[in-house]
């Protein structure tokens, strides 16, 4: 029964995640990272690990979410534009596309380099050294050791917003054109 969990929650995750970097109207990308998220969610609760499903409910589905929906809103972006100038089809040369052609092989080399060095690693044991069993623990450690980090990354975000809420204005003094 968990096997067919995984791979139904797999296949919603990345076919959530495929249909996000396809679609051309902003919102629906938006939304169906919201899916994919909750996939990943499905995912965690498999691998026994509720306070991860829970924090990816929390922060990324809740919270980041809403700031990509408020940026998205805000800039009232409907439609990804098809052409550049709005005149002639954009059209990709062969530099571009050889460039990702030679990222993809770097891309799937550092795969297969990763997917050896874990085949090779000895797995940790859940009550192994260093690891955090209990939310106390791990919030100790979080707003103890890393909270410089933790703060920093608030403050990173409430400047995006302001920065977009700055970006998306009209200018009072501008003339309608």
């Amino acid at each position: 029964m968990e096997a067919l969990f995984f791979w139904l929650f797999a296949g919603v995750a990345v076919g959530a995640s495929v249909l996000v970097v396809g679609q051309r109207n902003p919102m629906y990308s938006v939304l169906l990272l919201i899916v994919s998220f909750a996939a990943l969610t499905g995912l965690y609760v498999l691998l026994n690990a509720p306070f991860i499903a829970v924090v990816q409910i929390i922060i990324y589905a809740g919270a980041i979410m809403v700031l990509f929906l408020f940026v998205v809103m805000l800039l009232n972006v409907s439609k990804e534009d098809a052409t550049a100038d709005g005149q002639r089809p954009l059209r990709i040369g062969p530099g571009p596309r050889r460039f990702g052609a030679v990222l993809a092989v770097v891309l799937a080399v550092e795969l297969i380099w990763a997917l050896r060095q874990i085949a090779s690693a000895p797995f940790v044991s859940p009550g192994g050294e260093g690891v955090q069993t209990s939310v106390k623990a791990i919030g100790l450690v979080l707003f103890r050791d890393y909270a410089f980090a933790f703060e920093a990354t608030s403050v990173l975000i409430l400047v995006a917003m302001v920065g977009a809420v700055i970006l998306a204005r009209k200018d009072p003094h501008a003339k309608d054109q």
